[in-house]
């Protein structure tokens, strides 16, 4: 246990919380945030790390839902679009614009289709024309206006479209390409939201690695990870459990099924030629069976995803051999001249959308929108418990202003703070351009003595937040690379473990840093950072190569990642 949490777990221990907040994925994260900002005194508890679940497992993208236009979900694209625009504003570190190309194979298919699911049918297109791609693109300009930070869309008929993306198969008949967005970090945009949370309020707390253990009438029992028990009373609960939601309100004694996940898998491929291909595009196709997959560029490599099956174990969730065989069978329809396989790929994921129950006769039908039960006071439980139901990505900060509204409300409080044009962690002072990031780099440069290029690196990693990175170099005396993985330090790993209440191996390489999904890790390298961060942590020998042990087994077990 770091020495941060084993003090928080002292500072808990008793303690009365206006809420309590189960579950610190970005849902979590994004109320915990907002109700912290409130002046409400809050705990946030996850059994495992900030953003370790489902969070870590989507497309990373920040999009506006085209695809809910089909579906009729039109107040969803309306709300998903508006979030897209601020989280540009809001979050530049990481958040950026993803022009996105989607083909056409066909002029009218899918419009019938389309109205019918539009009034109520149970059946999407199995298809999309030119026509209804047409429509559904202007519409979806129409409904991104508000806050609007990029282009309007371009459509083409197949020789122009061939001429922008000349790898895509001729059998196209147009193309268009408009504008989404792709996060780069996202599960340190949900550490981001819990720092903010924790800095803007002091009596607040965040706790990750321990587990909800039972209820005493008003009272939360937990267990950390070094077996510690403690107790804390709340005033309200909120379950943002994710797909655990059903399990975690079994534990409080409520009964009743809310969520009917899905499967999403995602694999990602060192291929130099398909990402020089994509032009710093993403596509987003139908595959030849009607469903939609993308393929873009991210850090490097490309990532394609994603699958759309009923599931419901988030314990045991991993890309199966058939999923990959889909994705590398629809990429080799769509771009015949390149070739794909399996040695491509240096990392596979996979989580379960916490989206509603749902007798939806597709899993691709189901509703992305959100919704936020509450489960009022019974029995001997004196306290309500709000579960934070479906939602995505994209629309966390709209979600936790809602449900934020609502426990403001039960406790005749009014907002104080509003987070609409409210930056994000490093995204506070981020340089908007590049004069100003030129000139952010020169001034750390010449105050550090890094050079300019190391100084670049960390602000693409931590945003404004790499001035505290610099302090600690600078306090440190000297940036030495790692020799496995020479972009990063020792002073730099040093600091993520002391500073981000990383208490495993796993959450320093996973999710503070890109070093895992980038495939750059290697047994050599788990022993090097290991042993920084063991030093920070105050590991043994013992536990340092639990650590590592544990986190090979994990990689190969459910990332496809043999060391």
């Amino acid at each position: 246990m770091t020495d941060e949490n084993a003090g928080a777990a002292t500072a808990v221990a008793g303690e009365r919380y206006d809420v309590v907040i189960l579950g610190a994925g970005i849902n979590g994260a994004g109320l915990f945030r907002d109700l912290c900002l409130q002046g409400m005194k809050c705990l946030i508890v996850d059994k495992h790390d900030f953003g370790s679940g489902t969070s870590a497992a989507p497309s990373r993208l920040i999009h506006g839902g085209v695809k809910y236009l089909e579906t009729g979900e039109l107040r969803l694209v309306a709300e998903s679009t508006l979030e897209r625009n601020l989280l540009l504003r809001n979050a530049p570190h990481c958040v950026e614009p993803l022009p996105t190309f989607i083909p056409s194979f066909s002029l009218m298919k899918g419009a019938w289709a389309a109205l019918r699911t539009l009034f109520g049918s149970t059946t999407a297109p199995r298809t999309r024309g030119a026509l209804l791609i047409k429509i559904g693109l202007t519409l979806y300009d129409l409904y991104g206006a508000r806050h609007r930070v990029m282009p309007k869309h371009r459509f083409m008929l197949r020789k122009s479209a061939l001429a922008e993306m000349p790898e895509v198969t001729p059998r196209i008949v147009a193309g268009g390409i408009y504008y989404d967005a792709k996060i780069s970090r996202p599960e340190r945009l949900v550490w981001e939201l819990v720092k903010d949370g924790l800095d803007a309020h002091p009596g607040c707390h965040a706790m990750n690695h321990t587990m909800l253990v039972g209820r005493d009438g008003g009272a939360l029992r937990f267990r950390d990870n070094a077996g510690v028990e403690l107790r804390v009373e709340a005033r309200l609960v909120v379950n943002a459990a994710g797909p655990w939601i059903d399990r975690v309100n079994a534990d409080l004694g409520i009964a009743g099924k809310l969520i009917g996940g899905t499967k999403g898998s995602h694999i990602l491929l060192r291929h130099p030629t398909l990402v020089e291909s994509l032009k710093g595009r993403m596509i987003y196709f139908e595959a030849d069976d009607g469903r939609i997959c993308l393929v873009f560029e991210y850090l490097g490599l490309a990532l394609v995803g994603s699958t759309d099956i009923k599931a419901d174990d988030p314990e045991t969730v991993r890309c199966d051999e058939d999923e990959i065989d889909y994705f590398l069978t629809s990429l080799r329809s769509l771009l015949p001249r390149l070739a794909f396989g399996r040695e491509q790929i240096v990392y596979a994921y996979s989580g379960i959308r916490p989206l509603p129950a749902s007798d939806a006769s597709q899993p691709g039908l189901i509703s992305r929108d959100h919704s936020a039960p509450v489960a009022e006071p019974a029995g001997n439980r004196p306290f309500a418990v709000i579960s934070l139901v479906g939602g995505k990505w994209t629309t966390f900060r709209g979600f936790a202003e809602q449900v934020s509204e609502m426990i403001l409300t039960r406790f005749g409080r009014v907002r104080a703070v509003d987070t609409k044009m409210l930056p994000i962690g490093g995204g506070r002072g981020f340089p908007g351009d590049d004069t100003a990031r030129n000139v952010w780099i020169s001034d750390r440069a010449a105050k550090t003595g890094l050079p300019h290029e190391r100084v670049a690196v960390l602000l693409g990693r931590y945003g404004s937040t790499a001035d505290a990175v610099l302090g600690h170099i600078v306090q440190a005396g000297d940036d030495m690379p790692l020799k496995q993985v020479a972009d990063y330090t020792s002073a730099e790993i040093d600091w993520v473990a002391r500073s981000e209440l990383a208490g495993r191996l796993a959450d320093i390489v996973m999710r503070r840093t890109t070093l895992a999904i980038e495939g750059r890790l290697s047994h050599a390298a788990l022993n090097e950072i290991s042993t920084v961060a063991g030093v920070a942590l105050d590991w043994d020998e013992t536990r340092r190569m639990e650590e590592v042990a544990a986190v090979s087994a994990q990689l190969e077990t459910f990332n496809r990642v043999h060391l």
